[in-house]
């Protein structure tokens, strides 16, 4: 497999990792937030181009029951984001898609929102899987609040006074993301047929900027019901609307995505450990912008990590991750002062921080300064970003030797046919879909013998292909050994689909007792969409905030530049 490297005037390259040090899943876990993460990414976009959201309609009661319509505008398109405000019934309430009844429902649609467009939407949203989207509607989606921190907002404003950050600070936002549907889904439009120029075409940017347009519509809500409690109210502090995000919380359907779309799995991670290592062999002088630039960045990181109030159980603490980066830090502080770094002169010193750092580090921590790495190669970042193009088709080649796939399957799959799939709890669970809950599961084959399993068995598949390889003519085509076992043609077609990827499949039997799902549940949230402070719940459900710190519509239209993720706690 092709490793990139970066070579320094020292003639120590800086390279790329390997997939041996990346997919593992307690590696794949650690992966933070970056400029490659969906949130981010999509934002900066924003940003950059200077989109226009206002509210074209804010027809709300004090019970909180009405519709409110928001204008978004595009360089060259114009979308419309329609949500419907219901009172919260704590009782009926739930984050599942079985559901009868969420505080917000809503459609993101292209185009100026029409009469007929608000009506369809509200007859049909509440259906949900009987309901029918119009043609224009790109994404359905629903929240709830957070009862007690909304509450709590709510009272502050309605006062004349701002919200505590203490109270705001213990989940950092004000409603959460309880669905996010589309590409067909309910009739929405497909994103393939948006293509790559049309404003929301890239890698799930239709549901980003839903996601972004519920914190928006959270502000603007507890906002317009404090006015109408109180002659009083007061709006939001900016700072403290920035600091708030959207509550965001997944479970084991993401390990489903994970293995169903690996060439966008191997072009996310492959491109961002390809900025990585551009930004690793840079040779920096120690007065150099881009080391204050660097250090300004640790410090952030540092700050948000000691004021974070989450508790987490199966990954590092905030406080740990911030000891570790302090040390960083430090090394930074003293080479832009001396010019070396543990004591030596190196041409690319970045290198030798991050060789010296990860003997050590906590793996979060090395994977926040390596995010943080990539704000030094923006440039480059955002132009990988761009070129990222995911078709999800597999296609057999089936002239190929049984002896050349063979020899693929050695070289990309020896972990595969390492791991003893014999052992007593190899093949112990099975994952299906819940007749009831209508949501993926991992259970015991034992408890649910009856169980259809979806998941894809790397492991026990790819062990079982090369069983009938070794029984074959190994001169024989590929052609040949799928007439004779066509059970194995889709991993046959995966396998030879994804020979010049290198991050396209976590090393892990899914089936294991000992794989942890919430793992690759966390590389989704955390490393891919963005998502902060993401905590576990049972080991499988992950808990966070998107769009943490993100700039308001006013900054987006002014063309806002300072760096917005890693908030610190707004002043009181």
């Amino acid at each position: 497999m092709t490793v990139m490297t970066q070579t320094n005037r020292s003639g120590e390259p800086a390279r790329m990792r390997a997939a041996s040090q990346v997919m593992r899943p307690e590696n794949l876990a650690a992966i933070q937030p970056s400029r490659f993460s969906g949130a981010r990414a999509f934002m900066n976009r924003m940003l950059r181009e200077q989109w226009d959201i206002s509210i074209a309609r804010f027809d709300v009661n004090a019970n909180a029951e009405g519709t409110v319509v928001y204008s978004i505008k595009a360089p060259d398109r114009e979308f419309s984001f329609i949500a419907f405000s219901r009172p919260p019934s704590r009782a009926a309430r739930t984050g599942r898609i079985i559901g009868q009844a969420w505080d917000m429902m809503g459609t993101l649609n292209e185009g100026a929102a029409t009469e007929e467009d608000i009506e369809a939407a509200r007859r049909e949203l509440p259906k949900l899987y009987t309901g029918r989207a119009t043609p224009n509607a790109l994404i359905w989606c629903r929240s709830n609040r957070s009862m007690r921190v909304f509450d709590q907002t709510l009272d502050a404003l309605a006062d004349g006074r701002q919200p505590a950050i203490e109270d705001l600070s213990k989940v950092c936002y004000l409603m959460r993301n309880t669905g996010l549907d589309g590409n067909g889904t309910f009739g929405t439009r497909s994103f393939p047929s948006l293509g790559r120029d049309h404003p929301l075409g890239g890698v799930l940017q239709a549901q980003l900027l839903t996601a972004y347009m519920m914190r928006e519509y959270s502000c603007d809500l507890v906002e317009h019901l404090a006015r109408l409690k109180s002659d009083n109210a007061v709006p939001l502090d900016t700072s403290i609307r920035r600091y708030l995000g959207v509550g965001n919380g997944s479970a084991l359907g993401l390990i489903f995505f994970i293995h169903k779309h690996p060439r966008l799995i191997n072009a996310l991670i492959g491109a961002r450990e390809t900025a990585i290592a551009k930004a690793r062999g840079l040779e920096l002088a120690n007065d150099d912008a881009r080391i204050a630039k660097l250090i300004d960045l640790v410090r952030s990181a540092i700050t948000f990590r000691r004021e974070d109030r989450m508790v987490y159980e199966a990954f590092t603490s905030s406080a740990d991750v911030a000891e570790d980066l302090e040390r960083a830090l430090e090394a930074l502080e003293t080479f832009r002062v001396s010019g070396r770094i543990h004591g030596e002169i190196h041409s690319a010193p970045l290198h030798m921080l991050v060789s010296c750092f990860e003997r050590t580090a906590r793996p979060e921590a090395l994977e926040t300064l390596l995010s943080l790495l990539i704000e030094l190669v923006p440039e480059d970042a955002d132009a990988l970003f761009a070129e990222i193009d995911a078709p999800d088709e597999f296609t057999v080649s089936p002239a190929e030797t049984l002896t050349s796939l063979a020899e693929l399957i050695h070289r990309d799959y020896g972990w595969a046919l390492d791991a003893d799939m014999n052992a007593p709890d190899a093949n112990k669970y099975v994952w299906y879909k819940s007749e009831t809950a209508e949501e993926p599961r991992r259970g015991d084959r034992v408890e649910v013998p009856e169980a259809r399993d979806l998941g894809l068995d790397i492991c026990g598949g790819v062990q079982a292909l090369m069983a009938d390889i070794r029984a074959a003519d190994p001169t024989a085509t590929v052609a040949r050994l799928l007439l004779n076992h066509p059970q194995h043609r889709f991993l046959v077609a995966r396998i030879q689909s994804l020979r010049d990827a290198q991050f396209h499949t976590p090393h892990a039997n899914i089936n294991a007792e000992d794989f942890v799902p919430i793992d690759l549940v966390r590389l989704m949230n955390c490393g891919i969409h963005g998502v902060d402070k993401t905590r576990d719940f049972l080991n499988r459900n992950l808990r966070g905030v998107l769009y943490h710190g993100a700039p308001t519509p006013a900054d987006i239209r002014s063309g806002f530049t300072r760096t917005w993720f890693y908030p610190a706690e707004p002043l009181q």
